[in-house]
């Protein structure tokens, strides 16, 4: 279900980049943001994610935590800390659930937090939520 406030908005030029190392959960999430008409490109880890930002900024990052190598966590630090990328808005998605781990992904740079399993509904509205801000920033 999109929500209300979304049903008649043109997204097509926003540009969102999904990040997950499990190919399935990539999958998940296009087919969950398929109606909508931005760009979703898709990364299998954390330095494919940095090369992806490097070569197209995108507006939102759906983000996974665990994954080897670069983790989340150091994805979202490496972004901040660049000032190219540092207002890139963030959301992660992750079977990370304590209230530790929330904290930890809000204080690294976050902007929003969605554990898994996903939600399609809270999804959907975090997603234009969070293109929203982007979309007044941009006025």
């Amino acid at each position: 279900m999109i929500p209300f406030y979304a049903q008649d908005h043109d997204y097509s030029a926003f540009n969102v980049l999904a990040v997950d190392d499990i190919p399935i959960n990539l999958l998940l999430v296009q087919k969950m943001l398929a109606r909508f008409n931005f760009t979703l490109r898709t990364a299998s880890g954390g330095q494919q994610a940095l090369d992806s930002v490097a070569e197209c900024k995108p507006d939102l990052i759906l983000l996974d935590l665990m994954m080897p190598n670069i983790d989340g966590f150091e994805v979202i630090k490496r972004l901040r800390e660049n000032p190219e990328t540092a207002d890139i808005r963030i959301v992660i998605l992750s079977a990370l659930n304590s209230n530790e781990d929330v904290v930890k992904g809000f204080n690294a740079g976050a902007n929003d937090f969605i554990m898994k399993p996903i939600i399609m509904e809270k999804l959907l509205s975090c997603v234009i939520t969070q293109l929203q801000v982007v979309e007044k920033a941009k006025k």
